[in-house]
């Protein structure tokens, strides 16, 4: 009895766990508010790398929107994830845009932002949010926070914190192998 009770705890326990290993699906984290086109980019103090962007400009564009700051130690571990992105498919269509939104109070200082941008390697175009009014158009929680939106302008995925990166991948690369089927000739 109590062998067949092991076999029967160690079948699930293997069951679990191969069910945990499986890929998950592209959009394993649905955003509840998925479909839905990219919120407003206004309301940035100032752009780093770039003139102002707009949800309307990046139709036609992959674009992911990263929510980060400069001191989270979360955003540093993540950054060199996006950077290498940033350099790897923009010649497909892909464009990065970091939207700096402080945590502390010299993170709210332009030219901090500035300096961190620059030893970061960050070519991308930056958003400075220092009042919030991007993080709340997009109803973000969280450093850092990763926002996917195809070419129509519709998000498609969202991953909040360190973590999935070749998923995060996936779904770019996905993204933009949709965006040039439906590309006109």
């Amino acid at each position: 009895m109590c062998q067949t009770l092991y076999r029967l705890l160690a079948s699930f326990a293997l069951a679990a766990t191969l069910f945990y290993l499986l890929p998950k699906p592209v959009d394993a984290e649905p955003f509840n508010r998925s479909g839905e086109q990219m919120p407003s980019l206004d309301g940035a103090v100032a752009w780093l790398n770039s003139p102002p962007l707009t949800a309307e400009g990046l139709k036609g564009k992959v674009v992911l929107v990263d929510f980060w700051t400069y001191d989270c130690i979360n955003c540093q571990r993540s950054l060199p994830y996006v950077n290498q992105w940033a350099r790897k498919y923009a010649k497909d269509g892909l464009v990065v845009i970091g939207v700096h939104t402080p945590e502390l109070a010299q993170e709210k200082i332009l030219a901090n932002v500035r300096r961190q941008v620059k030893a970061l390697g960050i070519e991308y175009p930056v958003a400075v949010d220092t009042h919030f009014r991007i993080w709340h158009a997009f109803d973000n929680q969280a450093w850092p926070a990763h926002y996917f939106f195809d070419a129509t302008g519709k998000v498609r995925y969202s991953h909040w914190g360190e973590g999935r990166y070749e998923a995060q991948e996936q779904v770019i690369q996905a993204l933009l192998k949709e965006a040039n089927a439906t590309a006109p000739l």
